[in-house]
């Protein structure tokens, strides 16, 4: 009888003590959201969109009301201005995007994107750097596993490059696009002059369904892929907008996360405008 009323003693304290709080978050300050860049050869291409709210709904209709299709989108060479129109690209996640026309990527030049709408402004400056082309690359059983495995390149790095790293691939009749994997992006500050192995898992269309991105072989290259990889130079600032913004998606849920800053290289909004300088090489898993 005394350990029962302890018991209930402690239960109407508990009990007692809670009260409930109602917590009125601030609407957050919309923004310019930008995606996207310019790689050598090719004319600018991005993504726009406005910034919302963490807890507000992101669905087909949703997304629909984010996009930014009222805008002067402008980009600089320093010697000339390229405007950017809206175009329909069937491989981007958001398959409406603004690209240029005049201005293609030239290897050592820097770009200056604006971007106006309702009132905002937005910009951003890149440069391509020189391309590193990659040592070799190959395929690798990954056991116990016997027809799958991961891509694997061998890198020397230059000294005084002080630029950063993307990997991106494409399997030939499978995937429509360059995908980049988890992780894709690294600096050359620990490494600058050295040469090493190192390998990549296969990356997949975000909210995939396909079998073997949610079967066993989620992940893997297999026997009989060809794959090209699109290795590109990329500078510090960029790179460190990419892992900033993977170490926010890695900790997404997880109430015991520090809270994460994305490190952004738009002024006046959000998001990453990246010059690319890719090298390319072919694997036949095998």
């Amino acid at each position: 009888m005394k350990n029962i009323f302890l018991f209930t003693l402690l239960v109407f304290l508990f009990s007692s003590c809670s009260k409930e709080i109602t917590i009125d978050l601030p609407s957050p300050e919309k923004k310019i959201v930008v995606d996207g860049g310019i790689m050598v050869g090719q004319p600018v291409e991005i993504n726009l969109t406005w910034s919302t709210g963490y807890f507000e709904p992101i669905d087909s209709v949703s997304l629909a009301n984010y996009l930014i299709t009222t805008a002067q989108v402008f980009v600089s060479d320093g010697a000339q201005v390229d405007t950017l129109h809206l175009a329909f690209n069937p491989n981007k996640p958001i398959p409406v995007v603004w690209r240029g026309a005049t201005i293609i990527g030239q290897v050592g030049h820097t770009y200056l994107l604006t971007v106006i709408s309702e009132g905002r402004t937005a910009t951003s400056t890149t440069t391509i750097y020189n391309p590193t082309p990659l040592d070799s690359t190959w395929f690798k059983l990954n056991p116990p596993q016997d027809s799958l495995g991961f891509a694997w390149a061998r890198l020397t790095d230059p000294i005084g490059a002080g630029n950063g790293y993307r990997w991106f691939s494409k399997r030939i009749t499978k995937d429509p696009a360059f995908l980049a994997p988890f992780g894709s992006t690294f600096d050359d500050k620990f490494i600058e002059g050295a040469s090493f192995d190192f390998a990549y898992n296969r990356p997949s269309n975000a909210g995939s369904t396909a079998p073997e991105d949610n079967g066993p072989q989620a992940g893997y290259y297999m026997i009989g892929d060809t794959i090209v990889i699109q290795f590109c130079s990329i500078g510090q600032a960029e790179v460190n907008f990419f892992r900033t913004y993977e170490n926010v998606v890695a900790s997404n849920g997880n109430p015991f996360a520090a809270p994460g800053v994305i490190k952004t290289n738009v002024i006046g909004g959000l998001g990453i405008f990246c010059g690319y300088s890719p090298s390319y090489d072919t694997i036949i898993c095998q």
